[in-house]
Order: C-alpha cells, then sequence, then structure tokens
C-alpha cells in the first residue's frame, strides 16, 4: 500500500530534523577546524546542505501506518507547542556552575570567533607568570589557549541561535524538532494512531522540558539517534546505497555531539554486520542485506568525523575520558572483526537453527532484567571511594547535598541503584511495565521467526543503552540534574514500546483508548506539573551585560577569589571580551595579596588597566575602591537525591570590583 498524503507529511517531517541537523554539523566542522566558522559562509555552506539532505532523505520515504490529517495536525501542534513554552520558560545559564554554563561559553566563544583552541592573551598581563591561570572549570589548558571539555557539535547548533539573535531559543527549537522526530519513529513502528499520545507523553516528561530549556547536548543526541532509527526504517522498506549509507551518516554524527554517541551506535554496527552476512548468505531472502556496506560505511564516516573532531579539538577531554572511550574502541574493533568473520562463515551460519526454548528464555530474560533493576535498591547500595580530584569535589558535593535533603551524610553514595525508580518518576510505572511487555513480546517473536524485522534495530539500540545506562549513569545524581542522562534513548525508547504495546489491543471500546491515554500521560504530568512553569537563573544575561559594560574598556581582570575564578574566568574572556586570568590561590579560598600587586604592576606595564574580581567587598578592597558590580538573586534547580524534584531553590550570586589604584 503506497503512502497516502498525510502520512508522507509525517514521514518527512519526522526525518527532516536529523537530516538537516547532519548537513548543518558536515559543513560547519571544517569551517571550525579551518577557524572559519563564521556567520556568511556557515549559512552560506550549512542551510544548502541541511536542505539537500532533506530532499535526498524525504524522496523515498518507507512506509508508516495509515495517518490522518488530524493526526498530523496533532503531532505538529505538540512540537510547536512544545518550542512556544520552553522558549518562554527557558533558562539563562551563563555563570559557569555545571555543564549548560560551559556549553553556553563554548557557544558565545565560536559564535564570536569562529575558532579554537580560545586565546588567552598573557601579553594583557605583562606576559606569562607562574602565578597566572587562565584555565577554569570545563576549560582545559592546550598550546598556548584553552579548549573546552566537550564535543562541538552541539554548540555548533546553537550557535546558530546566537548569529540569529535568540541564543535562548535554539534549545527550544530543538526540542520541538525532538518531539517531530520521536513521534515518526513511533508511527512508523506502532502506528500514527499513537503518534500524537507518544509526543505529549514525550513532550510533557520533566527531563525533556529540562533539557530544552536550555544548552544540553542530549536533545540533538536524541534527534539523530532516532532520526537514524527513522531513516533505518524507511531504509529497510525500500533498501538502497544511498539511503544506508546517509542514515549510518546521521547515526554516525552522534560523536560528534556526544562522545557517549560512540556507546549508543554499537548495536548499528553489530546490525550492519548482520546485513552484510545476510547478503553473503544464499539462504536468505531478504533484500535488506544491500544496505550492510553502506550503512557501515556511513557509520564509519559519521564516528570518525566525530572522533577527529574530539582528538583535534577536545584532546584533553578524550583523556579525561579515556578509560571509557578506550574499552568502546577496542569493542567496536572486536566487532568489525566478528563483522569478517560473520561475513566469511555466513553460508555456514545459515544453516543454524535456535533450539525452540530460546524465544521463550529470550522474553524471560527481558523481564528478569528490568524486575531486577527495579529490585536493585533493597539488594544494592553503590558507592565509590574519592581517589581522583574530580572524585573528591563528587564526594563533597554529594555530602552537601545530602545534608539539604536532610539524609544520612556518606559522600561515597552514588544512589545509581535507584536509576530504573528515576524512569518511573518521569515516565510513569504504566509505561515502564508496557514497554517491558512490549520487549518481551518482540525479542519472543524475532528469535522465533525471524520477525517484524524492522523492529530489530530499534529494540537493540534502546535495550543496549537503556540497561548500560541504568547500570552505571555515571553523573551526580542529584535530580533534575542526573535526569538528563534518560533523554537520548532511555525515555523515547520506552515511550516507544509502550505505544507499539497499546497499539496491539484490537479494541474499538473508546473507554480503553481513554485509559490508555490517562495512564500514559498522567504520571509523567503530575511529576512535572512541579517545576514546569518555573525558569530558572532567569537574570543572567542582564546581570552579565551590566557587569561587562562597567568593566574598563583596556581593562585586564585579575580573578582573586576560587568560585568567582571557576565561574567567571571564561564569561569575561568570551562575552565580556577582556583578558582574564585567575590568580593561583596557594590552597587559600583568595590569592596572596603580594602576587596580586605584583600582577597589577605587570599590567600597568603592559599599558593596560588592572581590574580586581572576587565574590566579597573586603577581597577586592585592599586594591582599590570596592564596587558591586553583580548583586543577582536568582532561582536555581533543585537537588533532590531520593525523590522526583518538584520545585527550585534560591541562588544568590554577588561579584565586586575594583580599579587597582
Amino acid at each position: 500500500m503506497e503512502l497516502d498524503r498525510p502520512g508522507r507529511v509525517l514521514a518527512a517531517l519526522s526525518v527532516a530534523p536529523a537530516l538537516a541537523v547532519t548537513g548543518w554539523l558536515l559543513a560547519g566542522l571544517p569551517l571550525l577546524l579551518l577557524g572559519r566558522f563564521t556567520p556568511l559562509p556557515a549559512l552560506l555552506l550549512g542551510v544548502p546542505a541541511a536542505a539537500l539532505l532533506c530532499w535526498a532523505g524525504a524522496r523515498r520515504i518507507g512506509r508508516v501506518a495509515e495517518a490522518t490529517t488530524w493526526q498530523v495536525a496533532g503531532v505538529v501542534a505538540v512540537a510547536v507547542a512544545s518550542v512556544v513554552f520552553n522558549a518562554v520558560m527557558h533558562s539563562e545559564q551563563l555563570i559557569v556552575r555545571r555543564d549548560p554554563a560551559v556549553y553556553a561559553q563554548y557557544t558565545a566563544w565560536i559564535a564570536g570567533h569562529g575558532a579554537l583552541p580560545i586565546g588567552v592573551q598573557p601579553e594583557a598581563f605583562g606576559g606569562a607568570d607562574p602565578s597566572l591561570a587562565f584555565d577554569s572549570v570545563g576549560l582545559y589548558g592546550v598550546d598556548g589557549g584553552l579548549v573546552p571539555q566537550f564535543m562541538p557539535g552541539a554548540p555548533m547548533l546553537f550557535a546558530l541561535g546566537h548569529w540569529l539573535g535568540a541564543p535562548f531559543a535554539m534549545p527550544a527549537v530543538l526540542g520541538g524538532l525532538a518531539v517531530l522526530t520521536v513521534a515518526g519513529v513511533v508511527a512508523r513502528l506502532a502506528g500514527a494512531r499513537w503518534a500524537v499520545l507518544a509526543a505529549l507523553a514525550f513532550a510533557v516528561s520533566m527531563p525533556i522540558l529540562y533539557t530544552s530549556r536550555t544548552t544540553f547536548s542530549e536533545i540533538p543526541s536524541l534527534i539523530l539517534l532516532f532520526g537514524g532509527l527513522a531513516l533505518a526504517h524507511d531504509a529497510l522498506e525500500r533498501p538502497g546505497w544511498g539511503r544506508g549509507l546517509l542514515t549510518g551518516l546521521v547515526f554516525g554524527l552522534a560523536v560528534l555531539v556526544r562522545v557517549d554517541g560512540l556507546r549508543d551506535v554499537l548495536p548499528v554496527l553489530a546490525f550492519a554486520g548482520l546485513l552484510i552476512a545476510m547478503r553473503r548468505s544464499s539462504r536468505s531472502a531478504r533484500p535488506q542485506g544491500v544496505l550492510g556496506l553502506p550503512l557501515l560505511a556511513g557509520l564509519a564516516a559519521g564516528a570518525g568525523l566525530g572522533m577527529l573532531a574530539g582528538y583535534l579539538l577536545a584532546r584533553p577531554y578524550l583523556d579525561y575520558l579515556s578509560g571509557s572511550v578506550r574499552p568502546l574502541l577496542f569493542i567496536c574493533g572486536g566487532l568489525l572483526l566478528l563483522i569478517m568473520i560473520g561475513t566469511a562463515a555466513a553460508p555456514l551460519l545459515a544453516r543454524i537453527r535456535l533450539p525452540a526454548w530460546a524465544p521463550a528464555i529470550g522474553a524471560g530474560l527481558v523481564v528478569l532484567v528490568m524486575a531486577a533493576l527495579y529490585v536493585r535498591p533493597w539488594f544494592q547500595t553503590v558507592t565509590r571511594a574519592p581517589v581522583t580530584s574530580d572524585d573528591r569535589r563528587t564526594y563533597a558535593m554529594i555530602q552537601s547535598i545530602q545534608r539539604a535533603n536532610g539524609l544520612p551524610v556518606d559522600g561515597r553514595r552514588l544512589y545509581f541503584e535507584d536509576s530504573l525508580h528515576w524512569v518511573v518518576w518521569y515516565v510513569g510505572l504504566p509505561v515502564v511495565v508496557l514497554a517491558t511487555i512490549a520487549a518481551a513480546v518482540l525479542v519472543h517473536r524475532l528469535l522465533r521467526d525471524g520477525d517484524p524485522f524492522e523492529w530489530l534495530l530499534p529494540l537493540a539500540v534502546v535495550g543496549w543503552t537503556t540497561v548500560t545506562t541504568l547500570l552505571r549513569p555515571e553523573i551526580t545524581p542529584d535530580h533534575p540534574w542526573a535526569a538528563r542522562r534518560l533523554v537520548p534513548i532511555v525515555i523515547p525508547g520506552l515511550i516507544l514500546l509502550a505505544t507499539y504495546a497499546l497499539s496491539r489491543l484490537r479494541t474499538t471500546r473508546w473507554w480503553v483508548t481513554v485509559a490508555a491515554v490517562l495512564v500514559v500521560l498522567l504520571p509523567p504530568v503530575v511529576t512535572s506539573i512541579g517545576t514546569a512553569f518555573t525558569p530558572v537563573e532567569r537574570g543572567e544575561a542582564a546581570a552579565v551585560a551590566a557587569m561587562c559594560a562597567k568593566l574598563p574598556p583596556d581593562a585586564s581582570v585579575l580573578i582573586v577569589e576560587r568560585v568567582t575564578g571557576d565561574r567567571f574566568t571564561q564569561l569575561v574572556r568570551g562575552m565580556c571580551d577582556r583578558p582574564a586570568a585567575k590568580v593561583k590561590l596557594d590552597g587559600e579560598d583568595t590569592a596572596p595579596e603580594a602576587d596580586v600587586r605584583r600582577l597589577i604592576e605587570r599590567v600597568r606595564g603592559a599599558g593596560r588597566v588592572p581590574v580586581v574580581l572576587a565574590a566579597e567587598c573586603s577581597q577586592v578592597s585592599p586594591y582599590g575602591p570596592a564596587d558591586h558590580v553583580m548583586a543577582l538573586v536568582t532561582l536555581q534547580d533543585e537537588r533532590s537525591l531520593l525523590d522526583p524534584p518538584n520545585g527550585t531553590w534560591s541562588l544568590g550570586i554577588d561579584v565586586w570590583m575594583a580599579v587597582a589604584q
């Protein structure tokens, strides 16, 4: 059956976000590597590249369930409402305390300068000095400059918002595109009837709201991964080299956005190997085998570009993560070896038949794994003794959060054993149960009959990433912060499976449909309602602009206090356009006065105005008249450990300035 017109529109709309993101990244990365990532060349190359890929990807759309105009309109309405709501409720995380502000500073720098590394201008301080430090939170020193700690994909996307004069709107736009993407995958695999419900359940889930309001990398990663699943479905329906190559490229570029994408696309690598083996097997009648080589080639190209960008632009970050990145690279190498062996032995392997009990065992294992994750808190307490400096910072942070939550103080606690309960908070127990049933049924059918084959890759991606994420979230466990780990795959994947389970309900009774909608929507709405209408860290943009305006145009800024140095060194350099450096603290919270005075004279000797910043009046007053240049009072995210977040905490930030006399 050919696609009806509304179905074709829905299918095209749902792959367009991933294809547009891919085109923009493919055009932008060479410009960034060449130091030419500026508005004119980026727009001249990026917009046509995005349009070309959208055209290529939408030319031969695969089959989706027959859709109505109202269903398509409903999905689009949810996506637009998501954009508007999250744009209105956006946060302004510019002052560096956690990752979003690091991404914001990364974005501001490349949007304004078009190149990395970040220049530190030691000559503005009279030259290099052992008491000066130019690095700060989220930045590593390298070759006389600084590189941010993250992959460049997300900042290249957020930069478009800076150039268009709407820097806080881009996360919300990407969040709306993610709604379209998830709904499209649901329409393909569960039916268009359930796409609107899936879009709503996804859009109102608190982690999606949270990551659609500020500069996180999880939403762009989700767009590429679920867009890849939609493209893979279409490619399986109408196999061809071009579609396979494009699908692999979209998947692979997830690594350019988040280095965790290397783990998320491992099932795609294995699936490509299966298709290659199917092509080699004379017993296989499936035409999809032709997709294997182009899928593998596209995946290698996309992931290779991501790793190359990481090596050239964020090598210290990759070195820091080497304990997890290297094993993933070894696993990739092992899978490639298995692909070669499996391809050579494909005719022999095709003769193997699974035993009759395998489907039941596979389905039972799905239920057992989910049950084990659910009861895990009663049998395990995950802890980690601090070894590295980062471990010690996490240890101290967890202790402070435990005190604020009124819990026993033990900084070794990681709370990872509660990870499936986190999921229940944000999507509801009915969705988790329905998703588990659907996964068990699909595993049983795939092991018994090899069908529905179109579910093999989505099930592998969702299952692999969900289990590995829930076993080791590897994040500070306060919420809503830790909820970001669930965004790229876990939450949309479980919603996809749950809607598939609902689609198997062969009923025409209206009350069954209403009940299904309620059990899917009510739990996430109840959890989200406490924070959905309260934007956090508002007022930072105005406070930063006011502070920058008070800095003399020819100032060289010396930051003499620890917290202010962590929060403002790159902000002053990147957003105020003034050279900035920290004065080393020598084990104290403030720098030695003798060092500060010596550096003040060096700044004067360089022909510039020495300015001192700190958090308190008394910390800058020894060097000149104190001026209270920032007195921000705003709200921050709650930090909850054992319950879903339902409110916010207050946040006050002060900066004092002295123009040295």
